[in-house]
C-alpha cells in the first residue's frame, strides 16, 4: 500500500523511516507506519513512505541499489538527508532462525539480528547505506516484524518506531530503548564493533 507523510516540527533533526523495500512487505508494514502522528514527535521532521509490492532482492544484494525500488530509496535518502533512517521490515517466520543465527555473518556477511520481545528483531541496514550514505553519529536501523504478527508484536513494534521518532541523538535512543532492553542495546554496540569498527549500533 502507497503512504506517505511528512510530520514536520521544525527543520532538525531529519528523520526517514521506510516500509515496503522489497516483496509484500509493505502489506504488514503500513499497520505500524500509518500509527505514527504528530505526537510522535517532538521535533525536527519524519518522513514517512511505505510502498506497494514490488519484486523481492535482499537489501543486502549488490543489485539492490540498481533496482527501482533501491534507487527510490536512494532518492528519499539524498532528498530528506536523515540524521535517524529506519527501514521497517517484515520476515516469514520460517526464516526467523537464519535471521537471529550466530553464524549469519559467515554466512551472508552481516551480523544477526537481534530480537527484542515478540519477535520483533532489530539491527543495522544494509552495510553499503551505512557506511556509504550516513555519517558516524547517524541513526540506522533494521526493525523486522513477523508478517503476520500478533497484536502484542505490533505492539511493541509501534512502540519503538515511537521511540525512534522520538529521539534527535543515538544516545536518546540507546537510553530510551535501553532502559527496556539494556542487554540487546548491549548485543547491538558489540555487533557493530565487530563488524564496522568503532562505529556506533544504530
Amino acid at each position: 500500500m502507497n503512504y506517505s507523510k511528512i510530520i514536520d516540527k521544525g527543520n532538525e533533526p531529519s528523520r526517514l523511516f521506510i516500509g515496503g523495500v522489497h516483496g509484500k512487505e509493505g502489506i504488514t508494514t503500513i499497520k505500524a507506519l500509518s500509527q505514527l502522528d504528530e505526537d510522535s514527535v517532538s521535533n525536527g521532521k519524519l518522513g514517512i513512505y511505505n510502498f506497494d509490492e514490488t519484486p523481492y532482492l535482499s537489501t543486502l544484494h549488490k543489485d539492490y541499489y540498481n533496482s527501482d525500488m533501491g534507487k527510490n530509496v536512494l532518492s528519499l535518502i539524498k532528498e530528506h538527508k536523515p540524521v535517524v533512517y529506519l527501514e521497517a521490515h517484515c520476515y516469514k517466520e520460517k526464516s526467523y532462525e537464519k535471521l537471529v543465527d550466530e553464524d549469519r555473518k559467515s554466512r551472508v556477511g552481516v551480523p544477526p539480528l537481534i530480537e527484542l520481545e515478540e519477535g520483533v528483531l532489530i539491527g543495522s541496514v544494509a552495510p553499503f547505506l551505512r557506511l556509504n550514505c550516513f555519517k558516524r553519529q547517524d541513526i540506522c536501523i533494521t526493525l523486522e516484524i513477523p508478517c503476520y504478527p500478533s497484536k502484542k508484536a505490533l505492539g511493541v513494534y509501534v512502540n519503538i518506531l515511537k521511540a525512534v521518532a522520538s529521539s534527535k541523538t543515538r544516545e536518546d535512543l540507546e537510553a530510551t530503548i535501553g532502559t527496556r532492553y539494556p542487554q540487546q542495546v548491549e548485543t547491538a554496540r558489540r555487533y557493530a564493533i565487530e563488524f564496522f569498527g568503532d562505529y556506533p549500533p544504530f
